[in-house]
């Protein structure tokens, strides 16, 4: 096994063992989808949209993966920057370690999507499982990006956790089924997977083109990823 490997093992590793994370994997999604699919469905109403049902179980499912992973990939980079730096210093460089971070991300980020998406299997029925577990994974992929962002530029635990918990709950309420759609819903990156989610809570197809926009959001979150690890692990001159 190669180095990158084993190193994105050891970070995946580092993650679960944390008593914080474990709780939050069985709690969140269970808040989001089992507790709060009413509250979204009146919130929507209020805000001009239509969610509801399925649909809003469904996507409950899609925001407990994205706020796992934004508050993870905020801390992967925030408290382990140091620590990237030397290892980058050691021998493996930032591209590996940021390659490492990376593969860790993605395993986390599948990890968070299959709880949620066994809490919403558990909790309802779902006309296109496998839909909703794509469009799943996308918002935890998304928010991986938006975490480690967010982790790069702002190093304080409660000012970063504070900037991520703020770009969510903006995601939230403006974007489809929750308003009527115009305004920042319209630049939320969130929005097509949400589309594709809504669709699957209530038994449809998504059209090709949801499922290309998807994709490439899923692909440029990565990237944004990984020029955040990389940038972090760099070693600075001097």
């Amino acid at each position: 096994m190669s180095a990158v490997a084993l190193t994105g093992a050891d970070f995946l590793r580092e993650h679960l063992r944390a008593r914080l994370t474990l709780v939050m994997l069985v709690t969140i999604p269970a808040l989001f989808v089992v507790a709060s699919a009413s509250a979204l469905s009146e919130f929507a109403t209020a805000l001009g949209g239509s969610v509801g049902g399925g649909s809003a179980s469904a996507l409950g499912a899609g925001w407990a993966a994205a706020f796992l992973s934004g508050a993870l990939g905020f801390f992967q980079v925030a408290s382990s920057r140091d620590a990237d730096r030397r290892l980058a210093l050691a021998g493996m460089g930032p591209t590996r370690v940021a390659t490492a971070r990376i593969l860790a991300s993605v395993l986390l980020g599948l990890l968070i999507t299959i709880v949620a998406f066994l809490t919403l299997w558990l909790s309802t029925e779902i006309g296109r499982p496998a839909h909703a577990f794509a469009a799943i994974l996308v918002f935890s992929l998304i928010y991986i990006g938006i975490g480690t962002l967010v982790g790069s530029l702002i190093s304080e635990p409660l000012e970063g956790s504070l900037t991520v918990a703020f770009v969510f709950l903006i995601d939230v309420f403006s974007g489809p089924g929750m308003s009527d759609g115009g305004g920042l819903a319209q630049i939320m990156p969130t929005r097509k997977a949400a589309d594709v989610l809504i669709a699957a809570g209530a038994g449809q197809g998504s059209p090709r083109g949801d499922w290309i926009a998807v994709g490439l959001t899923a692909a440029g979150a990565l990237a944004l990823a990984a020029i955040a690890f990389w940038l972090s692990a760099r070693p600075r001159s001097g």
